[in-house]
């Protein structure tokens, strides 16, 4: 199973020990392989900084644990560019890395993103409905 969290969620993950975090816990595990690329590792660090007030070293840290748990994927190298598709425009970067990555799975907690329910075979679903998946 391949997936690729929104940054929402990976910013969850580091916020708290709730649901995102156990999900995040659950790739590490290799019960799935989880994506990421460069844009929003970006994103992430932004998010860390602005949501949570992380210093830089912490940032440097969350950003550690996630290329050791996630693996990075290039849409650039695929010529992979989805435009036009989401109001946000950082929203066509997780669409972006699920083409690029052949993720199964978008976990999201955005509305805009949860709206088109799957894009090109990619289901798009909240952390609780992921979750659900591994009962």
């Amino acid at each position: 199973m391949r997936a690729v969290f929104d940054t929402n969620v990976l910013v969850s993950a580091f916020a708290t020990e709730g649901l995102c975090a156990r999900l995040m816990i659950r790739a590490n595990r290799r019960e799935f392989d989880l994506f990421f690329s460069s844009a929003i590792r970006t994103e992430l660090e932004s998010g860390l900084e602005r949501k949570l007030g992380l210093s830089p070293q912490e940032i440097r840290e969350a950003l550690a644990l996630l290329e050791e748990v996630a693996k990075d994927v290039d849409p650039a190298k695929r010529n992979i560019r989805i435009t036009g598709v989401c109001r946000d425009e950082p929203d066509h970067a997780i669409l972006e890395a699920a083409v690029a990555s052949r993720a199964e799975f978008i976990v999201t907690g955005d509305r805009d993103l949860l709206g088109l329910k799957e894009f090109r075979k990619t289901r798009i679903l909240t952390p609780r409905e992921f979750e659900l998946m591994f009962d």
